[in-house]
């Protein structure tokens, strides 16, 4: 009997405690809308749950840089367009100059005014957004460009960003470049044989020169020989008799060199030498700066010629701004199309991961009525179990 009466409660332990596991699971799918809520729910649905999780976090932060990068990439765009702007308004007083609207002081202003736009463009190239420079290469920390003043107005222009790119991760194994060097930007890099606008008979040497953009070249004569120079007087090459076909004279400012023909000198004078495919937004307009004020005293006629020279420099670095435009536009339209297929990958990561985890509330209410009926069922069945007596047995 004692038995038999043992063996009864321990199976009408395990039952009861099968039923109240059961339920306890049940209101707490219930409570938390959840089906799986740990590993041991169902330990491969959990499994693909934390992979789906894991998925829609990296995929959350490619959006979030996406977001920013096209942010990013439109306000350099706005900026580079400004400065495009600010040449081509530039470029057409400087053909008006050409075409003789200008007298010496209308030309006195609007060198003037070129000032004030290279105070600009030089503002403008060191635009901080989000508190980093857009033009400063992986060194968005510092300005892109320094300015050298002399007399009040900028003499020279230098930068000193980062010499590479900084790239964004944007997807699984894509970059793209969000923070450029300014000078891939505001400088082109297509060297062509330099071009002597001068009289004095100079002409291009054979060896390739690395000065850049406009360089004054100064021919004078000693008595005995004809010397020249390229950093305005500072330093002089002294011309052998009867020349020479590679001549190179070096900028004590820079250490840049140009290499003459001085072979045909047959006069003194200045001379204003261009090297196409070499000139940066700031230096182009420098140049054209002091061509107008004509410190060096050319003729009138040398002048406006030299300006009307000078024109193609300004477009040639309008030019390179469009192109970058155009590319910084490309990366935005790039950009918004994956951000798209992002979203669209990141919802279907959330719905699958939705339909393993989310719990059927109404399947929910109708197993766990059951289990509380099935429960008090079994309480009862045992109380009756519990409460048999001898009388039972004899009866």
């Amino acid at each position: 009997m004692s038995g038999s009466l043992a063996s009864i409660c321990d199976n009408v332990s395990y039952a009861l405690s099968l039923h109240t596991r059961a339920i306890t699971t049940l209101q707490e799918q219930a409570s938390t809308g959840n089906r799986v809520n740990r590993a041991s729910d169902s330990p491969s649905e959990a499994y693909r749950i934390l992979g789906l999780n894991t998925q829609d976090r990296s995929l959350a932060g490619y959006i979030e840089n996406i977001q920013n990068l096209i942010g990013t990439l439109e306000i350099s765009s706005t900026v580079i367009e400004n400065m495009a702007s600010e040449l081509a308004d530039s470029r057409t007083v400087l053909t008006e100059i050409v075409g003789g609207v200008y007298d010496n002081e209308g030309q006195e202003r609007i060198a003037e005014k070129l000032n004030s736009t290279l105070e600009q463009l030089v503002s403008l190239a060191n635009t901080k957004h989000a508190n980093q420079y857009l033009f400063s290469g992986n060194n968005t920390s510092a300005p892109p460009y320094a300015v050298e003043y002399s007399g009040g107005q900028i003499v020279g222009v230098t930068y000193q960003g980062g010499e590479e790119s900084r790239r964004i991760d944007v997807a699984p194994a894509v970059e793209i470049e969000a923070f450029r060097v300014g000078d891939d930007i505001f400088q082109a890099n297509q060297r062509e044989a330099p071009i002597f606008l001068g009289g004095t008979g100079a002409r291009n040497g054979t060896g390739t020169s690395n000065v850049r953009g406009d360089v004054w070249l100064m021919v004078e004569h000693d008595g005995s020989n004809y010397r020249v120079s390229i950093d305005d007087g500072a330093t002089f090459v002294t011309v052998p008799a009867g020349g020479a076909t590679n001549q190179a004279v070096t900028d004590s400012r820079t250490g840049c060199v140009l290499y003459v023909d001085t072979t045909q000198i047959t006069g003194t004078g200045v001379e204003l030498v261009r090297v196409p495919g070499t000139y940066d937004v700031f230096g182009t307009l420098m140049s054209l700066r002091d061509i107008l004020k004509n410190d060096r005293e050319v003729s009138p006629q040398q002048l406006l010629s030299y300006v009307d020279q000078c024109v193609q420099a300004v477009e040639e670095v309008r030019s390179l701004l469009i192109q970058s435009d155009v590319s910084t536009g490309s990366k935005v339209g790039f950009l918004t199309a994956l951000k798209d297929t992002l979203d669209s990958m990141q919802f279907d990561t959330q719905d699958e991961t939705t339909r393993l985890q989310e719990a059927d509330i109404a399947q929910i209410s109708i197993d766990l009525s059951r289990r509380e009926i099935l429960y008090q069922m079994s309480l009862s069945v045992a109380a009756k179990l519990m409460s048999l007596s001898l009388l039972d047995y004899i009866s």
